[in-house]
């Protein structure tokens, strides 16, 4: 299943393809820099640093990933149990891509269902790309 994550809710995209990852179907995200995040852009992207700089020395983390595709896939592992086996192998059928590939150009992108940024009720929010260069990730 291809997913076109252009102007859909991050967490909407994640919960949904985890759902499909633990069924045993391979997940492709493309445009992963597009999708979005709800609420005030300064309160996110302040939620983003205060979390990157919660710990105390850079080998114990937390680890926030600063490019978009693993950002994306960051997500989606926060809604599997990856701490099982069966959660191991359901993340190792997820992939992220910044833009679309070569290889799945031609395929048909599917969307998900309710996750459009229309069906939000609030209109603010921000792309992962922006958060992503917030925290010094390349663009």
């Amino acid at each position: 299943m291809i997913i076109d994550a252009s102007d859909l809710i991050l967490g909407r995209i994640a919960s949904f393809a985890a759902k499909k990852a633990m069924l045993g179907e391979n997940i492709i995200i493309v445009n992963s820099e597009n999708a979005v995040v709800t609420g005030k852009k300064e309160s996110v992207l302040a939620r983003y640093k205060q979390r990157k700089e919660l710990g105390s020395r850079p080998t114990k983390g937390p680890f926030m990933p600063k490019m978009p595709d693993r950002f994306v896939r960051r997500a989606v592992r926060g809604m599997l149990p990856y701490k099982k086996e069966k959660g191991r192998e359901a993340y190792k059928r997820v992939m992220c891509h910044i833009g679309v590939p070569a290889e799945f150009s031609g395929k048909k992108h599917e969307t998900v269902p309710g996750a459009s940024i229309s069906k939000a009720p609030s209109l603010r929010y921000t792309y992962v790309k922006t958060i992503c260069e917030s925290m010094k990730g390349k663009k």
